[in-house]
């Protein structure tokens, strides 16, 4: 079970990383006006990453990691400055 354990944790922190880049290139969108293509990395990071980060956080019972309520402030801000609303 160890084992299962630390490939989770790399998991989760391979996601995290993931998940950098997206801002990246969501802040890189916004400086070139693209909201298509920043929409479509917003709904990347929010339908999928963040969604397996949850489930990976869960699984090792951490409960005082707030990486993900982070994450999701700053995909607000993301979204709000290219315009776009929660459905979007």
């Amino acid at each position: 079970m160890v084992k299962r354990a630390k490939r989770i944790e790399r998991g989760a922190e391979s996601l995290k990383k993931e998940i950098e880049e997206h801002f990246k290139k969501i802040e890189k969108d916004i400086l070139k006006d693209n909201i298509n293509l920043g929409r479509y990395h917003i709904k990347e990071i929010d339908k999928s990453l963040l969604k397996a980060l949850e489930i990976k956080i869960k699984i090792l019972g951490i409960e005082n990691d707030d990486s993900v309520s982070i994450y999701r402030e700053r995909l607000e801000k993301l979204r709000k400055s290219l315009g776009l609303n929660e459905s979007e």
